[in-house]
C-alpha cells in the first residue's frame, strides 16, 4: 500500500472527468482501475490516497500515469482573479488530473464516445475488452481483461463489433484497427508530435474529427493545450466567454482548464 497526501487529487472527479471509462466506483470512497495493463484499486479520505499497490508499481507506474509531478495548484493559481466563472469552475473540479493514458486506447475510447454518454461508453468499452481482451489476475486474484490489441480490433469482424453493441462506430474501430495493425499509421511516430501535427495526423483516421482528435491529443498524448469542444463547452464558451476564451494567457494549460470547466458544467445543478 502506497500513501499519498494531495490537496489536488480527487478519483472521484478523476473517475467523472470523461477521460477515463475503466476507472469505476467500487463501494464510498473506494475505485477500481485497469489501466497500463494492470488492475489498481484506490481509497481516499479527503486529502489521503490509499495506492493498493507496491512502491515499486506506484514508482514505474501510477506516479506518472496520474500526472503527479505536474502543479496543480500553480495552475489554478494562474487564473485571472477578474474571471470568477473559471475560478468557480477550477475550485469546484480542483481533484481532476489529466492522466497518461494510452494512445491506442483513447483512439478507441474516444471513437466509441461520439453522440454516447459515460455510462454507455464504458459497458461499450468493457463489451469490446470481455471478448477481445487477454483475461489477466492481479496480485491479488481479481481477474480483468486487458484493453484489445489493435491486432485482435483488426481480426475481429465488422459483424462481431455491430454485435458489441457499438452501432455504427464500429465501422471506424474495423477501419482504423486495420490501418493501424497493417501499417498505415504509425503510432510511435504521432506520439513524437507536437499538439498541431499530431492533431492533423490523427484526422486522418477514419471517423476521427475535430473534437475527438483533440481528446486524444488531451489524453492519450497528453498535449494540455488541446482543447475539445462538445456541446457543454460550446454553451460555456458563447455564454462566458463570447469574445473568445484567453488561450494566450493559458498557452499550454488550456486543456486541463478546460476539463474543469467541463465537470463544472455537467455536475453543478
Amino acid at each position: 500500500m502506497v500513501i499519498v497526501q494531495n490537496e489536488y487529487f480527487s478519483a472521484q472527479q478523476i473517475c467523472m472527468s470523461g477521460q477515463c471509462f475503466r476507472m469505476e466506483m467500487c463501494t464510498d470512497n473506494k475505485y477500481r482501475l485497469i489501466a497500463s495493463g494492470k488492475y489498481l484499486e484506490i481509497s481516499q479520505r479527503e486529502d489521503e490516497i490509499a495506492f493498493d499497490c507496491t512502491q515499486e508499481e506506484y514508482d514505474g507506474i501510477w506516479h506518472d500515469y496520474f500526472d503527479m509531478e505536474t502543479d496543480y495548484s500553480r495552475i489554478i493559481g494562474s487564473i485571472d482573479q477578474e474571471d470568477p466563472y473559471l475560478m468557480t469552475a477550477a475550485e469546484y473540479g480542483k481533484g481532476i488530473r489529466i492522466l497518461h493514458q494510452d494512445l491506442w486506447e483513447m483512439i478507441i475510447s474516444f471513437l466509441i464516445s461520439q453522440q454516447n454518454n459515460i455510462r454507455r461508453i464504458r459497458k461499450c468499452i468493457s463489451v469490446l475488452c470481455e471478448r477481445y481482451g487477454e483475461k489477466k489476475a492481479s496480485v491479488s486474484g481479481v481477474e480483468y481483461f486487458a484493453f484489445p490489441t489493435p491486432k485482435a480490433l483488426a481480426d475481429a469482424s465488422l459483424e462481431d463489433l455491430y454485435a458489441c453493441g457499438l452501432g455504427y462506430r464500429s465501422k471506424y474501430i474495423c477501419q482504423t484497427a486495420d490501418s493501424i495493425y497493417h501499417g498505415g499509421f504509425d503510432l510511435e511516430k504521432i506520439r513524437t508530435m507536437d499538439y498541431d501535427t499530431a492533431k492533423k495526423e490523427l484526422l486522418k483516421l477514419y471517423g476521427v474529427g475535430v473534437k475527438v482528435a483533440d481528446c486524444i491529443c488531451l489524453f492519450g498524448l497528453h498535449h494540455t493545450d488541446a482543447f475539445p469542444r462538445d456541446t457543454h463547452i460550446n454553451k460555456v464558451m458563447a455564454s462566458q466567454y463570447p469574445e473568445g476564451f484567453p488561450f494566450e494567457r493559458y498557452d499550454k494549460y488550456s486543456g486541463i482548464l478546460q476539463q474543469y470547466i467541463f465537470y463544472y458544467d455537467l455536475n453543478k445543478k
